[in-house]
């Protein structure tokens, strides 16, 4: 993913674009974005985008659908990208984006069962990385949110950790168990960091996501767990496990910041105790002649 401020030269252009994007309040990640869609459409056509006419953005998608079999969300990302340059930078528009369209997949997450989870945390190696997966699953953080775990963020008293500035720059309280918080404090008593719990080379700057990614690929090989898992597989295990021990979707809802309480659902679909009732359903329904 290309970083906004190392990209050398700035053309006007690609200046107002950021500004425009800033002034919209996209979250740094989805602006490199924005900007690595529209570069590859004005290196299609080795072209500046203000030039470029409807029909040659149109042959540009074209290009990706067919020639590079591009997947839905590459497609999404370069129709929302280009159509941001196009319809806000540009003030040009182009009735082409009222026609791409690109569903997005709706697959089914991974889920761990807490047994795979200490299979693969016991071979993370290093404690502070180890810690900070803990705090992944046991909080139901995003990878970010836990490589940016600050120190004053966390309230023993209340037993709750708060999320500075999570998607969508949204804030929120997420509760913690005693024996994790009680882990916490046994881990800040190595070095007592006074900024960052997990810091890489530099105490000043959070540890770096790849670090944490790098490491959970190795563990999960090692474990021999076979599932096809992420980091933010801990995260989907953390709220099925939670439904299947009976917390409502709502709280579940509010405890992950998700916005749209459809996002929240889509676990009813993977709980073994919600799969459990319908095989006895089933059961029941079966036909005897």
């Amino acid at each position: 993913m290309s970083n906004l401020a190392s990209l050398a030269p700035v053309t006007p252009l690609r200046a107002r674009m950021i500004e425009d994007m800033k002034l919209a309040d996209l979250s740094p990640k989805t602006q490199a974005c924005y900007v690595d869609a529209v570069k590859n459409l004005s290196g299609y056509f080795k072209a500046s985008p203000s030039v470029l006419t409807q029909e040659q953005v149109r042959k540009f998608f074209v290009h990706l659908v067919e020639e590079k079999k591009a997947g839905e969300s590459t497609l999404r990302i370069h129709r929302c990208g280009i159509r941001f340059l196009f319809n806000v930078t540009l003030s040009k528009n182009f009735e082409l984006f009222g026609h791409l369209k690109s569903k997005r997949a709706k697959r089914l997450p991974v889920v761990l069962s807490t047994e795979e989870i200490e299979r693969i945390l016991v071979k993370v190696r290093k404690p502070q990385v180890r810690m900070c997966l803990k705090m992944i699953y046991g909080c139901g953080l995003r990878l970010s949110e836990g490589c940016r775990l600050a120190v004053p963020d966390i309230d023993g008293k209340t037993m709750r950790i708060h999320i500075r500035g999570g998607k969508g720059q949204v804030d929120r309280s997420v509760p913690v168990a005693p024996k994790l918080l009680e882990e916490l404090r046994e881990f800040w008593k190595t070095d007592k960091p006074k900024q960052w719990f997990f810091y890489g080379r530099d105490k000043n700057a959070p540890l770096p996501n790849g670090n944490i990614q790098r490491a959970f690929k190795d563990a999960l090989l090692e474990s021999r767990v076979l599932k096809k898992a992420c980091i933010h597989s801990l995260r989907h295990s953390y709220a099925t496990h939670l439904l299947e021990r009976g917390v409502d979707l709502r709280t579940i809802q509010i405890i992950l910041g998700h916005a749209d309480p459809g996002t929240t659902a889509m676990y009813t679909h993977m709980t073994e105790k919600i799969l459990g009732s319908a095989r006895q359903a089933i059961e029941k329904m079966a036909l005897s002649v």
